[in-house]
């Protein structure tokens, strides 16, 4: 029997963990007809209170129920993984970008370049390159982007001013070095510290990138981590840990949390996204955002963004609410609720102006998306990217306790990553015969 959740019982149950378990939204059960469901995963309480009012914004524009299943982050790919397969997947779900080939490759969603084609009123031109590009696999177009940023710089404004140092440049990135001496400068006193970041590969691009290197080979065929460019932007990072000793001492590879160390107002600068900046608000200090340090090869972080997809079991008879489901989501309306919030920068040009501060620099990265200062690099993966991950999570962190070298740890890593890169090539001549 379908049952409609209010955004009051949306936010209660979100706070108890009980929205996976409920038999509606877990995706256990039949899609109930004529209702639009969607998936996204949310971590925090703030986080929800946007989706509730993207899921009364639904309602309002369609005027049919919202059924919205909100997963933690952590959790999410493994259980929308399970409801591509068992064919119980919403109507339309999202897909964080590191993801979308993975899915493309494997036929879970449905291309979507036709319903773009059908449809006039629809403007795929209002949309950064960027999200449009990492929406994209082979040529097809298999997502509408909701957000697109790229990785930046938070700093510890109040912190920087008790030490007598003035406020890094709004708008020209600093560099390598420069970063570097500030962060030992400002790590002297016990128990503040100079920098902090996620000692991860997904954090570890942004300057293997700014360095002019790449995880892969120019056609992804081999791990490049080996070559001077990347070693000598991972070496850069682990100093910071090991030698310099300027970021908090890691207790938990697993739970060590950037955001967590930076919001304790002892931490002067964090790598980290405009998607944080909902939870940045909550800081007792004031703080602001800069673009992220120049390399060798220039200021070129990541840029990261979101989608929404719809899966390639949805039956033609709810392919119609799906699109408009898909195109509500991405709506200019449904963005400026969540630019708004501060919960990340929208998809689209048309609402940018909504992502507005504090911080007071908040619009260094429409700018920076636009072209007009500072750069990013697209975030490049592959249709394993998961496997990647997951495999790097396993030795390289070792290197930021100080427990093997770079060197070290890279060699060990780099013939199973060319593995993985030969499982990649396969992945896509396998998508590319299905499409012949």
């Amino acid at each position: 029997m379908f049952q409609h959740l209010s955004r009051r019982d949306l936010l209660k149950w979100s706070a108890l963990g009980g929205l996976a378990a409920t038999g509606i939204l877990s995706g256990c059960s039949s899609r109930p007809a004529g209702a639009a469901t969607w998936s996204m995963w949310s971590s925090s309480a703030t986080e929800a209170e946007v989706w509730a009012d993207f899921s009364t914004y639904v309602e309002q524009q369609l005027g049919v129920p919202s059924i919205p299943t909100l997963t933690p982050s952590g959790g999410y790919p493994t259980k929308l993984d399970l409801q591509l397969v068992s064919g119980t997947a919403s109507l339309v779900t999202a897909v964080n970008g590191w993801l979308l080939p993975t899915y493309a490759a494997r036929g879970a969603h449905r291309p979507l370049d036709d319903l773009i084609a059908q449809d006039p009123d629809f403007d795929i031109e209002d949309f950064y390159p960027d999200i449009r590009s990492i929406s994209s696999f082979a040529g097809r177009t298999y997502a509408i982007g909701f957000d697109v940023a790229p990785t930046v710089l938070y700093y510890n404004k109040s912190l920087l001013a008790a030490h007598g140092i003035a406020p890094p440049s709004p708008t020209e990135p600093m560099s390598w070095t420069e970063l570097r001496e500030l962060a030992i400068e400002l790590s002297g006193p016990a128990d503040q510290y100079g920098f902090t970041c996620a000692p991860a590969i997904d954090d570890l691009v942004s300057w293997i990138y700014s360095a002019g290197g790449n995880v892969m080979n120019a056609d992804a065929t081999a791990s490049a981590l080996g070559a001077p460019e990347a070693m000598e932007a991972i070496e850069f990072v682990v100093d910071l840990f090991v030698r310099h000793r300027t970021t908090p001492p890691i207790t938990n590879l697993v739970t060590e949390n950037a955001l967590a160390n930076f919001l304790e107002g002892n931490v002067a600068f964090m790598q980290n996204g405009p998607w944080q900046v909902v939870n940045a608000r909550k800081a007792e200090f004031e703080w602001d955002i800069i673009p992220f340090p120049a390399g060798p090869a220039g200021s070129l972080p990541r840029v990261s963004g979101s989608s929404f997809a719809i899966p390639a079991g949805v039956a033609d008879s709810d392919l119609d609410l799906a699109w408009k489901l898909l195109k509500t989501l991405t709506s200019r309306g449904a963005l400026d609720i969540y630019a708004k919030a501060g919960r990340n920068n929208p998809a689209r040009y048309s609402a940018g102006t909504a992502f507005r501060p504090p911080p007071d620099n908040l619009g260094i990265v429409q700018r920076i998306l636009a072209g007009e200062m500072a750069g990013g690099h697209p975030f490049d993966v592959t249709t394993n990217w998961n496997q990647i991950r997951q495999l790097l999570a396993q030795d390289l962190p070792r290197s930021f306790l100080g427990q093997v070298t770079v060197r070290d740890a890279i060699d060990a890593l780099t013939p199973r990553l060319d593995v993985l890169m030969s499982q990649h090539q396969d992945n896509v001549r396998q998508a590319a015969s299905r499409h012949a």
